[in-house]
């Protein structure tokens, strides 16, 4: 057993909702069920002898007498934190639980994304689990300023970049759900898409959704795009967020490849993101893109903050705006600069590889993992201090 899996016991009487409990349990790879119990009366014991780092309880059978198991685990084996569930989600039996010394209440029936954002809270919020090195999840969107600037290449390589550090674990959904091409860019021919997980979002599990996920050999996962223009129809608001939620709660980075058309799907996607990477390039018409999307996303509370603009293709012509001017235009820093390999880029799609195996010592390539390893270690983002915005009628002149 891997030394940062979690051992975890549970006890609960009912057989239906305890073989629900335990195969939700079994189709995650950072929990081990040591022991299940079927009686209140013996689960003390199976906590003295499995010592166990999680303790789930189930209340509804007898809750006076679940509750006292609560507070007797909880005094004698502080190393322990105990979850309780329950479908009785009134205030006095979510108090009662806090006061018995749960560190988590949770709904019945049981939903992973709830179970794993517990699990995250309670290693994080609360001093951790021993010396663990478990880390909390980074949702980041790339979006474009136009068409053709570049996104899903960033995207797809800026995940590649990111799987291949081993403590990461790297998922990307391509949000363009009638265009997109992420996985043309890495060569794959998926077994399931998108469309498949929001058909089954009603029983969605850890278990189905890592088997809908296609995986390329650098370790970056991938849920495509619908194979059929018109089943994009059958993703909703509700099913994206459901989805991202509940990949936040098993990967340390969840990319969007987002549209170009800012759909309500979009917007959804992107108040779940915590960093937002605006592509654009030195050029009138995107510049001024950049300002409309700025003041757009702006209506959404705390959304632009979350924007950090990349520059793309720079050098490209000899005639481009300079980045002082740009950075005068849109009011925010440049918070990366990527260099115009628009050749290696296209060979490197075109032949279905990242960049790291097709061209891996180019300047784009290089550039790219610097963004990655920013990134991972929170972004450097001293530099991007918003400016007061200047126009383009300035610009102009």
């Amino acid at each position: 057993m891997a030394k940062d899996v979690l051992r975890l016991v549970i006890v609960d009487p009912n057989d239906s909702s305890r073989e629900a409990l335990k195969g939700m349990l079994l189709g995650l790879d950072s929990v081990w069920l040591e022991a299940e119990c079927s009686r209140y009366e013996f689960f003390f014991d199976v906590v003295e002898q499995s010592q166990p780092e999680i303790a789930l309880v189930s209340l509804d059978v007898d809750p006076d007498k679940a509750l006292d198991l609560v507070a007797k685990v909880v005094g004698s084996t502080p190393t322990c934190h105990v979850l309780v569930v329950s479908a009785y989600t009134d205030g006095e039996m979510i108090l009662r639980a806090m006061r018995a010394g749960a560190k988590e209440f949770l709904p019945q029936p049981l939903k992973i994304e709830d179970f794993l954002a517990a699990l995250q809270r309670i290693k994080h919020g609360r001093g951790g689990l021993g010396n663990r090195s478990d880390r909390s999840s980074t949702a980041l969107a790339v979006i474009g300023a136009s068409g053709g600037v570049g996104c899903t290449s960033l995207a797809v390589n800026l995940g590649c970049s990111l799987a291949r550090n081993e403590s990461n674990s790297v998922v990307l959904i391509d949000l363009d759900l009638t265009l997109g091409d992420a996985d043309v860019c890495l060569d794959i021919i998926p077994d399931y898409t998108i469309v498949d997980v929001a058909q089954n979002i009603g029983r969605l599990d850890f278990s189905l959704l890592k088997r809908s996920l296609a995986k390329h050999a650098s370790g970056l996962h991938l849920l495509p795009r619908p194979v059929q223009m018109e089943d994009s129809a059958a993703v909703g608001v509700e099913e994206i967020r459901r989805i991202i939620g509940l990949l936040k709660a098993t990967f340390t980075h969840v990319l969007l490849d987002t549209s170009k058309s800012f759909s309500p799907i979009d917007i959804a996607a992107l108040q779940l993101c915590d960093q937002i990477l605006l592509v654009t390039q030195l050029d009138l018409p995107c510049l001024r893109n950049v300002v409309r999307l700025l003041m757009g996303l702006g209506q959404y509370d705390g959304m632009t903050d979350k924007v950090r603009v990349v520059m793309n293709r720079q050098g490209r012509s000899s005639v481009e705006i300079s980045l002082k001017k740009a950075q005068d235009t849109i009011g925010k820093e440049i918070f990366w600069k990527l260099p115009n390999d628009y050749s290696t880029i296209v060979q490197a799609r075109n032949n279905g590889v990242p960049l790291f195996e097709f061209a891996p010592r180019a300047k784009i390539t290089q550039a790219i993992d610097a963004l990655a390893a920013a990134l991972d270690e929170g972004g450097a983002l001293e530099g991007d201090t918003s400016k007061e915005r200047r126009g383009l009628l300035r610009f102009l002149s």
